[in-house]
């Protein structure tokens, strides 16, 4: 998971090499924490956050499989 959600955010962004993808795995539910450079978060959080709930989307259809929630979290540096 954690690799897909870099993709999409280096795709997005204009400093892909700022991109920090951190996962935190609890007991039943992971939680994926993005930070990007402070000029790029608009662009990941999109217009009314459509861009980050399109991201939370993804991120859910392709947990379903492993029977884990897994939920994005965006840290403003």
């Amino acid at each position: 998971m954690k690799e897909l959600i870099e993709k999409i955010a280096q795709a997005l962004v204009d400093n892909p090499d700022q991109v920090e993808i951190n996962a935190v795995e609890g007991e039943h539910s992971t939680v994926i924490e993005l930070k990007v450079a402070k000029e790029d978060i608009g662009k990941i959080i999109g217009k009314r956050g459509n861009t980050a709930n399109a991201i939370r989307a993804i991120l859910n259809a392709a947990s379903g499989k492993s029977k884990r929630r897994v939920s994005l979290e965006i840290i403003d540096a």
